[in-house]
């Protein structure tokens, strides 16, 4: 959030937050919504060559990196797939401890 409006926010008795804290995300949580718009930057794919690529929108990877509720899992994997991130790394345990598994098919 820009400085202007968090000044504002402040001034008219709001508070600036985060998607995440107002959802109550934990930190992987939080890491796994981010990881898209963070692969398609390092691939330099704008939104719309990353939503055409798996036969999306532009809107709903909008969505996807804001961790709105038009966000599925299957999207969440075709983005990170065809933005580079490996296989093994979409399987791979939270750092947490949890055990995740996911049989992405290919």
């Amino acid at each position: 959030m820009h400085a202007a409006t968090c000044k504002r926010l402040k001034a008219t008795g709001g508070r600036a937050s985060t998607v995440a804290k107002f959802l109550g995300l934990r930190r992987e949580d939080e890491a796994l919504t981010d990881a898209p718009k963070r692969e398609r930057r390092m691939k330099r794919l704008s939104r719309k060559q990353l939503a055409d690529r798996i036969e999306s929108n532009p809107s709903r990877i909008a969505k996807l990196e804001a961790g709105g509720p038009g966000a599925t899992l299957d999207l969440l994997i075709q983005a990170l797939l065809v933005a580079g991130t490996s296989r093994a790394q979409v399987a791979r345990p939270s750092q947490a401890g949890r055990v995740v598994e996911m049989v992405v098919h290919g």
